[in-house]
């Protein structure tokens, strides 16, 4: 080796010191870390409560307001396919801090709308910006650990993260009681600002060294050979179809609970962060479990048990049965299934390629994300006052987890 590449490696081990030694202490990075992973959550789990008194302040029909929610989802994504490779060569701090800049003009856009119409456009850019916080948080987890130690801290960035989601309409609808439904969209402008200081506390977890230096264009059509091979899809259209019925329930319950149940805006965040809950303590029993069994074994569970749940709320939305209860119950363990489900599969998926974590997060959250847009439309479409539809939605998403286990990922014989 020459004396200009031995400097030249020495400089590079020296820089991948740096950034640990910068680093603050271990639990604040990942406290970081998962508020950015909690944009996804946040971006639309404090307005749910306000969706009612949005339609009647813009004119606009339940399914035209459910719709903001399918616009997000084509925005957040979109938007993860570019990240990806992006921040593969950038680095993910630069490209996380452009994603939040985006977010908070989307939410300023949106606070200021006056028109379903304008309200939907701009629910997109604020996508574009927190897909950026939420796929490279994972990738910044892949940076930092490995196999099913990375599924390990996923779950518990998760266990962190679904504090947003438990909190979101509650806060949400002591907003829009005091001060209106815009008032939640400036609360996000704050909340993007803030993240965006405590961003640059925390140190790079992509050194230079380690980074993709192809152009975009070549990281891009690299896209073309991750949708062809056959784990990667099986992860990700596994947790696709989890998504599918995930978003036709955040969208349909807003319209159910509070229109079809007559419960208060303040009384849907009690519901609401009933069956969340479940996802909070999934994710808790998942970090102790994966290490010991593996996030294979995990996943494979958890969808038997998301498709059953799936099942049973198809039921008891067709059927009446127990009431507003009677549709919570299996809703709850619908939900804790996402705890099982979705740090296994992510991580599955980017140990295939783990020089490309960036890109291979951002795909697998593409897909899943973007199975979200299905689930949300078809719950608006098919709205008719009644849990029903979102029943129906469910079911074939639990359907689809089954086929998907077994079709693409061939394990379901190991559970």
């Amino acid at each position: 080796m020459s004396e200009q590449e031995n400097m030249s490696e020495q400089e590079n081990i020296l820089s991948d010191a740096q950034v640990v030694a910068a680093a603050p202490a271990g639990w604040y990075v990942l406290g970081v870390l998962s508020l950015l992973m909690g944009f996804g959550s946040i971006s639309t789990d404090l307005y749910l409560p306000a969706m009612p008194a949005m339609g009647r302040a813009l004119g606009a029909d339940a399914g035209m307001i459910e719709l903001t929610i399918s616009g997000y989802l084509i925005g957040f994504s979109l938007g993860q396919l570019l990240w990806g490779p992006i921040s593969d060569r950038y680095g993910r701090r630069p490209s996380v801090s452009a994603g939040l800049i985006f977010f908070i003009i989307g939410s300023a856009g949106c606070a200021l709308s006056r028109t379903a119409e304008a309200l939907i456009a701009w629910r997109i850019v604020q996508a574009i910006g927190a897909c950026a916080c939420v796929a490279l948080s994972r990738a910044m987890v892949r940076d930092l650990y490995q196999g099913n130690r990375a599924a390990q801290m996923l779950s518990m960035l998760m266990t962190i993260m679904t504090i947003a989601p438990i909190l979101g309409p509650l806060v949400g609808g002591q907003i829009v009681a005091l001060a209106g439904w815009r008032a939640v969209f400036w609360s996000l402008v704050t909340v993007g600002a803030l993240t965006f200081v405590l961003l640059w506390s925390i140190p790079e977890t992509l050194p230079v060294r380690r980074r993709n230096m192809e152009s975009l264009g070549m990281a891009m059509r690299y896209y073309g050979e991750l949708l062809r091979h056959r784990k990667i899809m099986g992860y990700a259209i596994t947790g696709g179809f989890l998504y599918v019925g995930l978003f036709a329930y955040v969208a349909g319950t807003p319209f159910i609970y509070i229109n079809y149940y007559h419960v208060s805006e303040q009384q849907f965040g009690f519901f609401w962060g009933i069956v969340i809950a479940g996802a909070t303590v999934a994710n808790l029993i998942n970090a102790k479990l994966v290490v010991r069994h593996g996030y294979d074994r995990i996943l494979l569970m958890g969808t038997v048990v998301m498709a059953l749940a799936a099942f049973a709320v198809a039921w008891t939305a067709g059927t009446g049965w127990g009431g507003i209860w009677g549709l919570v119950l299996p809703l709850f363990v619908y939900i804790s299934s996402i705890g099982f489900i979705v740090a296994n599969s992510v991580a599955g998926a980017m140990t295939c390629f783990p020089e490309r974590a960036g890109a291979v997060s951002a795909l697998v959250g593409a897909i899943q994300y973007g199975s979200g847009i299905i689930g949300s439309a078809l719950v608006g479409l098919l709205a008719d006052g009644t849990p029903w539809p979102m029943g129906l939605i469910l079911g074939m998403s639990g359907v689809g987890c089954l086929l998907s286990v077994s079709l693409l990922l061939g394990k379901i014989n190991e559970i």
